[in-house]
């Protein structure tokens, strides 16, 4: 009798591990008020979760309504969440380094994409055999993103400087018709871009990798305001996409299923890109150390008044992601 209790009770453990690891919640598990947020972001691989989450209707399971608002640019995103246009915005880190620095409330509930995407590329007519022949050159590349930090730490690590070309602010959804016309002689952008430009400019381009090994990360962010007002919602978004990490993690394939129809990829060009980015929610150290980096290099080529580094601590809000999975914050206070 006392090795069937065991059995049973043995059973019923691991049924109930089970279903606590289950990367879904079922439609039942939120029984208050549906609520509704508004999330800005640019429609790229780095917001697989949040097409994940929506496809699986993880959202509607946490008892949210989510509407996606989308922009040219995570920059853009994080504006129009500063006016009023949406509640949560996602952008790279380096947009809430440039918010930081501006003494704007702004703050991340969490990265929810690492990702290496960003290209450098130039048109051979223009005289490019080596990275030596950017000097004098006129570089599109969207202002006060990543991309012209990786553009300036890229130019500093090859003996040359910011001030040896000439940068032209040029959006990341403008960013073909301005390399392919010839209004730039290089431009640095990101997918779908750089595929559309080797489609249009074939083997009549050079193309660099600037941002080398160090990951950007792709951040969920609020106004500080909205989440101290809202962390019951911060909390049910972020347990959303945790969700959605989980069923990316068990059912790799129909994940990117999902994210190929919502972008309208063919298979090659989906099986090329997605190595690229590790789908994650998170809050690590690494987080803040690329947001000090980044920091540092805008304040040596004065693209701020600022004089000394921010307390990144107070960009990041970690109670929400510290509720929904403790294991993913490891942030040093």
């Amino acid at each position: 009798m006392g090795r069937l209790v065991v059995r049973v009770t043995t059973a019923l453990t691991v049924m109930l591990l089970v279903a606590l690891g289950s990367w879904s919640c079922s439609q039942a598990s939120y029984s208050g008020k549906i609520e509704s947020i508004t999330v800005g972001m640019e429609s790229t691989p780095v917001n697989s979760l949040i097409y994940i989450a929506e496809d699986q209707k993880l959202f509607a399971a946490n008892g949210l309504n989510v509407t996606i608002k989308e922009y040219a640019s995570g920059l853009a995103a994080t504006n129009g969440m500063m006016n009023g246009e949406v509640d949560i915005a996602t952008a790279a880190e380096f947009v809430i380094v440039g918010k930081a620095l501006a003494k704007e409330s702004v703050v991340t509930l969490g990265s929810i994409d690492r990702f290496r995407h960003i290209h450098l590329i130039g048109r051979k007519d223009r005289g490019f055999d080596s990275v030596s022949d950017l000097k004098g050159k006129r570089i599109g590349v969207p202002l006060k993103t990543a991309a012209e930090f990786y553009l300036g730490r890229f130019l500093d690590l090859n003996r040359m400087s910011v001030g040896q070309v000439s940068l032209v602010d040029v959006s990341p959804a403008k960013s073909v018709d301005a390399l392919v016309n010839g209004d730039v002689d290089a431009v640095v952008t990101w997918q779908p871009n750089v595929r559309a430009i080797e489609d249009r400019l074939g083997g009549e381009i050079v193309e660099w990798r600037p941002q080398g090994e160090q990951p950007t990360y792709c951040a969920a962010i609020s106004t500080s305001k909205w989440a101290s007002e809202h962390p019951d919602l911060a909390k049910r978004f972020l347990a959303s996409l945790v969700q959605a990490e989980k069923y990316n993690a068990s059912h790799p394939n129909e994940a990117r299923a999902i994210v190929q129809k919502k972008l309208n990829y063919d298979d090659a060009y989906v099986a090329a890109i997605w190595p690229e980015h590790q789908l994650l929610v998170s809050l690590d150290q690494a987080l803040v150390v690329a947001m000090e980096d980044q920091a540092r290099w805008m304040m040596n080529n004065k693209l701020t008044d600022e004089k000394s580094m921010p307390d990144f601590l107070g960009n990041i809000y970690v109670d929400g992601l510290k509720t929904v999975a403790p294991a993913s914050v490891n942030i040093i206070n």
